[in-house]
């Protein structure tokens, strides 16, 4: 991503956070806009995948402590107005014109005029004429342009069941994103032609021009910065070489995922440009809730109700678990609330597995049988116990007063 990138995109105003705005108001926001703008959700919309594509890239550079570091910093250094009284030309750069106005935004970072072009020049190109002599920005930039270039990160989503998170599983992701045109093989020509080296940049993709005491190098017009030019252009892609694709492959989630956790896929991304390598595949996960388990951290949790006679003469139990089933014993006179571990039954993780955590809660019945009342009120006499002792102690205390 060049500087450019971070002055001119406003990646706050993006995702609709201020600039203060933590980690966590951050993502919240990031993952209610992709709910929304996600291409599956939004099929054949050209404008909500442009949108998806501009909050993804926001939320790469922002949720990345150092790069929104650096992002910050190129902001305030060359926001809007007033660039090179910023960088400690109170004046505005050296050799700005009559009156000491500044150089425009865009020669500074190598805009172009004609067709459209953009530069992608940065503050290397300047000090690279300061320090190298003309044209010494101009060689890196070259390398840079007509070289290879990795593909973009993609980000899906994909929701999982209970189970699934915490065991693993391989699951299809269907996704859209851009490759290589089918049609030219990414070339960008019509099949049975090809494209020839650009006569201007002579195949380098950049041209460099002297301004004062500066040299700039900006991407060529006539090319646009690929070294190359194609006459008889793809009808499929236009001449890009690149089309927006729907694919479907295979991914491995790992046992033990969280709801919302961010999987990245090295290589799993859009293919890359002129041999470079592929961008990765961000996978955002969510997981459904299961009817009895739940899970705190890598153990699992569940609530099991016994009677009051399992209780006090003690039970063996037989509890699921995500693999079977499992048999604990409840101790005699287990009072209820107790939580019992059943080891190694949990959430696989890194170098150890979670446990099961059986939380007993004693069921007190509704209503009981004339006969049933009987037993208990003789069980309550026989432990010295009153049925009512609230009732009594209430009794007495208004007696006494």
């Amino acid at each position: 991503m060049s500087t450019r990138d971070f002055i001119e995109k406003d990646y706050y105003g993006a995702l609709g956070v201020p600039q203060d705005a933590d980690a966590a108001a951050i993502k919240k926001a990031y993952r209610q806009l992709a709910r929304d703008l996600h291409p599956d959700k939004n099929p054949n919309n050209a404008e909500a995948e442009a949108r998806f594509k501009e909050i993804s890239e926001a939320y790469d550079v922002l949720s990345d402590p150092k790069r929104r570091g650096e992002y910050d910093e190129a902001r305030r250094l060359f926001g809007s107005g007033g660039a090179g009284a910023r960088a400690g030309f109170p004046g505005g750069f050296p050799g700005a014109g009559p009156g000491g106005q500044a150089f425009d935004l865009g020669d500074l970072f190598g805009a172009g005029g004609a067709g459209g072009a953009r530069g992608a020049g940065g503050l290397g190109d300047i000090l690279g004429g300061l320090f190298g002599g003309p044209g010494g920005g101009a060689r890196a930039r070259s390398q840079a342009a007509s070289g290879p270039a990795r593909g973009q990160d993609v980000e899906t989503e994909a929701t999982l069941s209970f189970e699934e998170a915490v065991l693993g599983v391989t699951v299809p992701l269907r996704m859209q994103s851009p490759g290589s045109c089918p049609t030219c093989a990414g070339t960008g020509a019509r099949p049975g032609t090809s494209p020839h080296v650009c006569p201007v940049c002579q195949g380098a993709g950049v041209t460099s021009r002297s301004q004062g005491a500066f040299a700039f190098s900006e991407p060529c017009r006539n090319c646009r910065g690929s070294g190359s030019v194609v006459d008889d252009p793809c009808s499929t892609c236009s001449g890009s070489g690149v089309t927006t694709q729907t694919r479907t492959i295979t991914v491995r989630i790992p046992a033990g995922v969280k709801d919302g956790q961010r999987i990245r896929l090295p290589g799993k991304g859009a293919p890359g440009r002129r041999g470079g390598p592929a961008g990765d595949l961000f996978v955002v996960v969510h997981v459904s809730e299961h009817p009895l388990l739940g899970r705190k951290g890598d153990d699992l949790t569940l609530t099991v109700p016994i009677t009051f006679a399992e209780a006090a003469l003690g039970t063996t139990l037989t509890v699921p678990t995500l693999d079977g089933t499992v048999s604990l014993k409840v101790p005699a006179g287990t009072a209820s609330g107790r939580t019992l571990r059943v080891r190694g039954r949990g959430v696989p993780g890194k170098g150890r597995t979670g446990d099961l955590l059986v939380t007993v809660e004693i069921a007190v019945p509704a209503r009981l049988t004339p006969a049933q009342r009987k037993v208990v009120e003789a069980l309550a006499e026989e432990l010295d116990e009153d049925p009512r002792p609230h009732i009594t102690t209430a009794v007495r205390s208004g007696g006494e007063g």
